[in-house]
């Protein structure tokens, strides 16, 4: 983190050069790219911020189920190009939509503060006051995510799970209009909360019922290695904790080669005292079906006078070290499933 004098000479320093940032056109990534313009104008009162829209593969493709289409980055692609070609100066991304192996040349320059990564369900008003666990039989239930279906396919065979597509909007509107073959849909809480969405919100679900998706709930900007200028003006934006936990269910991620589209779940804890930290993750494979479910829990601690550079080391250990658990329990086998579809 910079000091207030150093921010105050950075500000200087920009005051002349312009900074465009980069995002998805959906009403969510405006939102949240916004909220670091907000950021950025705080610490920089002077500069000038400008945002560029960019329609992605995953915006564009909505008729075809994310497992299905055979890509990771279908929602950074475009916008990475754009990075690399300089026409935006850095990208913000929901960083669960952001590959665990970027580009040459890229990297993550700033995490921000986490949202509740928990996932959230969305009742038809017809269904109001109603849960998971007591909808009827047959009931459908919306989601683009295998991980939401597979791990809810466990706790919820009476219902059906069918894929839906689209961004928040878009799928709202599927699920109240008065044809809606949906009795439900799950999103991200984080979004709910972040557009004012949150008297839509049905239900909350725990770790115990749904781990959630890896780094969901946490915005991260991309920018280009060696522009020196971008990575110093992100810093005051870099909130340590978030990052910590995200660092170690990205690794965890990296290692078993998922993606949006494969069923891992994660979920993080840090617990900080006067003297040492502990980091908690919890990760679980589970097989499209829901007949198969693996989930290990390991833990990692620091002394809190370490390097941030070392405790960060500590967190990427230790997702490696809990996917070659799950490996060696079977989770290739379950991974392999979803390759041959």
């Amino acid at each position: 983190m910079l000091s207030s004098l150093e921010i105050a000479m950075s500000s200087n320093e920009q005051q002349e050069d312009g900074v465009i940032l980069g995002t998805r056109k959906s009403e969510l990534a405006m939102k949240q790219t916004q909220m670091v313009l907000a950021l950025l104008k705080e610490c920089y009162p002077s500069l000038v911020i400008s945002i560029e829209g960019i329609t992605t593969t995953g915006d564009k493709i909505l008729d075809i189920a994310l497992s299905k289409i055979g890509e990771k980055s279908l929602f950074t692609k475009e916008l990475e190009v754009a990075l690399q070609e300089k026409r935006v100066d850095l990208v913000v991304h929901s960083l669960k939509d952001l590959p665990t192996t970027l580009p040459d040349g890229m990297i993550l320059g700033a995490v921000l503060e986490r949202e509740d990564p928990r996932d959230a369900v969305v009742m038809s008003l017809s269904n109001a006051g109603l849960t998971l666990e007591t909808l009827p039989k047959g009931s459908v239930v919306g989601t683009s995510s295998v991980r939401r279906s597979a791990q809810l396919k466990r706790k919820y065979p009476h219902l059906s799970y069918k894929d839906i597509r689209g961004n928040l909007n878009t799928r709202l509107k599927k699920l109240d209009a008065p044809d809606s073959e949906y009795s439900c849909i799950l999103l991200a809480y984080a979004g709910l909360h972040r557009l004012g969405w949150d008297s839509r919100i049905s239900q909350i679900l725990n770790s115990d019922i749904l781990l959630h998706a890896v780094s969901q709930g946490a915005i991260g900007i991309e920018s280009r290695q060696g522009d020196l200028k971008i990575q110093k003006l992100l810093q005051p934006l870099v909130h340590f904790e978030t990052l910590v936990r995200v660092t170690a269910e990205r690794s965890f991620m990296r290692n078993l080669e998922g993606g949006c589209s494969v069923p891992l779940g994660v979920f993080t804890t840090l617990t900080l005292s006067n003297e040492t930290s502990t980091l908690d993750l919890s990760g679980s494979v589970t097989s499209l079906d829901g007949s198969r479910h693996l989930q290990e829990k390991l833990q990692v601690s620091w002394s809190n006078s370490e390097p941030d550079n070392q405790k960060l080391d500590l967190a990427e250990k230790l997702g490696l070290d809990l996917s070659l658990k799950l490996i060696d329990l079977g989770a290739t086998d379950i991974l392999n499933e979803l390759k041959g579809l």
